[in-house]
């Protein structure tokens, strides 16, 4: 807060008092404050130890009217799980009509408490307040983040109890509203999953991760599981589907969920589930341990009961056994190309600096190449010529020839031209053309044949760079328009309309990802619902850091810098290094380690 308004006074920040007690953080909103005067705000609580619980004080006896605001939006930010201490600064009918969990919205700071006026209101004394501040995300009923941008201004009115002479909140907006950093100490990030519903040649099907906040200390575990069982986010839903059979809850009753000394997890169905078939029953066993696990490693098996009857059960090291999950794929090999423009490669665990070449024609040098792709099995490689016009497809076994390029671009220069490929987990091949009179994002069905153009309705820019998620239903683009290059997440719908007509594959509701950024230069995917960036700040700043999908910030450290990074890729699992193509030629990072030359070439990449 402290920011000056035109023509006025300087605003005056209100902090409820704290109060801390055996780890235990009491929020008392009883600042002293007139009925009159300027701006006041209500700061964000200091960013606190994550397992402190903090609790909120009820109003104060004859507290004036600006202390019940601020006391209100301090108890917003405490771990009451249904907010009843939040409730007692609102009158009764104030209090039956709030829905808090409709949404969160996230400001830069703390909410501004402009007094309106004072006076009546149909009849009987009120005071009228105007909460304020710029908006930096909401999330939604479904508990899905989504940036958000431009001002904040919803109006609260306060009345006089006839009875207690008391202050009380009869108007106020719907959801909840907080600074930055109460936000980020109150909610975390968690990724629940679902299956792709896309047709796959895999024998098992594809998690995609959904990620979602909750609070961080009112039983996340249980709200985890609610959350699953809810089903998918809107933007989510077209590609994805649940094995859990309609109208599944938890059994009535069960209020709260944790793991017992053996770190399984038992969680009762109602009747709706109790009919389900062994196939089924895996796969909804293995979306509750796969979402869990990105809560607490304290999860490592699951028993699902309805009534009186066990389901099924899934230890950990049988879940990868019901469902491919992009987090737990390790590739063989790390491949880049080296200074006579042939794709080589190395294995990522090792300390080696010496690559080999892949079989076959890539690994020959039989054409030169600027970029490629390694499809998700390894065993088939795409390039791009190194004038960017040709893409050639070819196998990475010994005696592979290269044969003519599967795709022509007719741009006039080299940056009008093809990007690097990208392969999706079903053996497609994407790649976007960059020709101005004809920009296309085109896919190849396993690599070969017509391509098949991309509808992108909603696309507005030219495309630089494409990504494609292990799970396949989520695409990452770099997009220019004017001078700015931005990150964007689209969600990948294939429909068949009938038997004789071709299927129509289009990109759909494309969202930025990496919203702080003006300038993307590389990016790769860096885990299920992650993905590392690097770019230019709004005002000229070079970073590297980790995105969400939905174009939040994850916890944990950023990368380590690096300067002059041109490329970069990574995997979405954990432990094997990143590598990127800087200044230096090829670079990677060990986990805990700083950056280490390996040896010289561009176009880093891991299969994907």
């Amino acid at each position: 807060m402290g920011a000056d308004r035109d023509g006025g006074g300087r605003r005056r920040p209100v902090r409820a008092a704290a109060y801390g007690v055996c780890g235990v953080v009491l929020l008392a909103g009883c600042a002293s404050m007139p009925d009159s005067g300027d701006v006041s705000g209500v700061d964000s609580t200091p960013r606190q130890d994550t397992q402190v619980r903090v609790f909120a004080m009820p109003p104060p006896e004859n507290a004036q009217a600006t202390d019940i605001v601020s006391g209100f939006l301090e108890a917003l930010t405490s771990d009451d799980p249904n907010y009843s201490t939040a409730r007692q600064y609102l009158t009764k009918a104030a209090s039956q009509a709030w829905k808090p969990g409709l949404s969160s919205t996230v400001l830069a700071d703390g909410p501004g408490i402009d007094l309106n006026r004072l006076g009546d209101r149909e009849g009987s004394e009120g005071v009228s307040f105007t909460l304020t501040g710029a908006k930096v995300a909401r999330v939604d009923g479904q508990q899905a983040y989504t940036p958000a941008h431009g001002a904040y201004n919803e109006p609260v009115h306060l009345s006089r109890d006839k009875k207690t002479k008391q202050w009380r909140i009869d108007t106020l907006p719907q959801g909840v509203v907080m600074g930055k950093s109460d936000f980020q100490r109150n909610y975390m990030a968690v990724n629940k999953y679902y299956f792709a519903t896309a047709a796959t040649t895999a024998s098992k099907p594809a998690a995609v991760a959904d990620p979602v906040y909750v609070r961080r200390r009112v039983d996340p575990m249980t709200q985890m599981v609610r959350s699953l069982l809810n089903g998918p986010t809107h933007w989510l839903d077209p590609v994805v589907r649940t094995s859990f059979p309609s109208g599944t809850e938890l059994q009535k009753g069960v209020t709260t969920l944790t793991p017992d000394d053996q770190n399984k997890l038992t969680v009762p169905l109602n009747a709706n589930a109790a009919r389900v078939g062994a196939r089924k029953c895996g796969e909804m066993a293995a979306q509750l341990l796969f979402t869990l696990q990105t809560l607490t490693p304290a999860v490592d098996g699951i028993q699902l009961r309805s009534g009186r009857t066990q389901l099924c059960s899934l230890a950990e090291e049988r879940a990868n056994d019901v469902a491919s999950r992009g987090s737990a794929e390790h590739p063989d090999y790390v491949y880049f190309l080296d200074n006579k423009s042939r794709l080589v490669r190395l294995s990522p665990a090792a300390n080696s600096t010496k690559p080999d070449p892949v079989p076959g024609a890539m690994g020959e040098g039989a054409r030169q190449l600027r970029s490629a792709a390694v499809s998700r099995h390894e065993d088939m490689a795409a390039g791009v010529s190194s004038d960017g016009k040709n893409l050639y497809v070819a196998s990475l076994a010994s005696g592979s020839s290269l044969g003519d390029p599967v795709l022509v671009s007719h741009g006039k220069t080299e940056d009008d031209r093809l990007t690097a490929p990208s392969w999706d987990a079903n053996g497609d091949l994407w790649v976007a053309d960059r020709n101005p009179d004809k920009p296309r994002l085109l896919l190849l069905d396993q690599g070969k044949g017509e391509p098949v153009e991309v509808k992108t309705p909603e696309l507005d820019g030219r495309i630089q760079d494409v990504r494609v998620a292990a799970d396949g239903v989520r695409i990452a683009l770099v997009v220019a328009k004017g001078d700015k290059t931005s990150l964007l997440i689209g969600r990948i719908e294939r429909r068949q309309e009938s038997e004789e007509t071709s299927p129509t594959v289009s990109v759909l509701e494309l969202r930025s990802a990496a919203p702080e950024l003006e300038d993307v230069t590389t990016m790769s995917w860096a885990g299920d619902a992650r993905l590392v960036v690097a770019g230019r700040e709004q005002g000229g700043l070079q970073t590297m850091r980790y995105v969400q999908v939905d174009g939040s910030t994850p916890e944990g450290p950023a990368p380590a810098a690096l300067s002059g990074i041109k490329e970069i890729t990574s995997t979405e699992s954990d432990g094997l290094p990143m590598v990127a193509y800087s200044e230096d030629g090829i670079v990677r990072l060990p986990s805990g380690a700083q950056w280490q030359k390996v040896t010289d070439g561009q176009a880093p990449v891991y299969p994907g």
